[in-house]
C-alpha cells in the first residue's frame, strides 16, 4: 500500500523494490550465495536522478546559463537534501540497516532514495522514473526559490569569511581508507589561526572538507549570535 501510494503506480517487479531498501550492512544472501543490497541500484539511480534533474532545470529555466543550472542541480542532488526528501516521503521507515558507522549512517537515507529511483527505472523505464522525480519529489517537496537562495557551499562561505575578517584558514585532508575494497573514507580538519575549528568525514575529499567547513561555519554563526550587540 505504501509503495503504491508513494510511486503513483502499481509496481510490477516487487523484488527490485525490496532490494532498494537493503543497506549493505543488512545484506542478504540469495540462492546463488551472493550478497544482495542496494549499492548497484544506488549507482543506477544516481545517474537517472542527475539526468532527470538536468532535463527539468534545462526546461524550467530557459534563460539561465550553464553555471546556474549546474549549481541548482548540485543543490538538488546534495546528500543532505536527498536525506531530507527521504524523511519527507516516509521512505526512512522502511530501510533495513545494521550499521554502527557514523559515516555510513550519514549516507543511508539519500542512498536509499537513489536506489529506489534505480528500482523504478528497472521496473518501468526512464519516463516513469523521471515522472516520479519531477512530479512526486520536486513538485511536492521542493521550493525552487528557497533552493536558489540557499548557499550550501560551506567551504566557499568559510573562505569568504576569512577574506573579510583577515583570518588565516587552512585545510588538511587525510585519506583513511582501508585497502579492503570498501568505500573510501577521508577526514578533513580546518584550522583558523592555527586553532582547530572544524572536522568532518566523507567518501571524497570534497565531501569531507564541506562537512568540516559546515562545522566551522556553525561555530562562526553561533559566536555571532551569542555576541553582545552594541548600543
Amino acid at each position: 500500500m505504501f509503495l503504491r501510494s508513494l510511486l503513483g503506480f502499481y509496481p510490477t517487479n516487487l523484488k527490485v523494490y525490496d532490494i532498494a531498501v537493503i543497506h549493505k550492512s543488512a545484506s542478504k544472501v540469495n540462492s546463488q550465495g551472493n550478497f544482495v543490497n542496494n549499492e548497484r541500484l544506488e549507482y543506477l539511480g544516481d545517474a537517472i536522478l542527475g539526468a532527470a534533474i538536468a532535463d527539468f532545470l534545462y526546461n524550467r529555466f530557459p534563460n539561465q546559463d550553464e553555471g546556474y543550472l549546474t549549481q541548482m542541480r548540485s543543490k538538488l542532488v546534495n546528500r543532505s537534501f536527498l536525506t531530507q526528501l527521504t524523511y519527507q516521503i516516509g521512505l526512512n521507515h522502511y530501510i533495513l540497516s545494521n550499521t554502527t558507522s557514523t559515516l555510513e549512517s550519514s549516507h543511508i537515507y539519500g542512498d536509499t532514495l537513489e536506489a529506489l529511483i534505480g528500482a523504478i527505472y528497472l521496473d518501468k523505464g526512464y519516463p516513469e522514473a523521471k515522472k516520479f522525480i519531477i512530479r512526486k519529489l520536486l513538485n511536492n517537496y521542493v521550493n525552487l526559490v528557497e533552493v536558489q537562495n540557499t548557499n550550501t557551499n560551506y567551504k566557499s562561505q568559510l573562505i569568504e569569511w576569512s577574506q573579510k575578517t583577515k583570518r588565516a584558514v587552512s585545510f588538511d585532508t587525510v585519506d583513511e581508507s582501508k585497502n579492503d575494497g570498501k568505500q573510501p573514507w577521508f577526514v578533513a580538519t580546518i584550522e583558523v589561526d592555527t586553532e582547530l575549528w572544524g572536522k568532518g568525514t566523507g567518501t571524497s575529499k570534497k565531501e569531507a572538507q564541506q562537512n568540516a567547513s559546515k562545522v566551522a561555519m556553525d561555530k562562526i554563526n553561533n559566536s555571532v549570535l551569542q555576541s553582545p550587540t552594541s548600543d
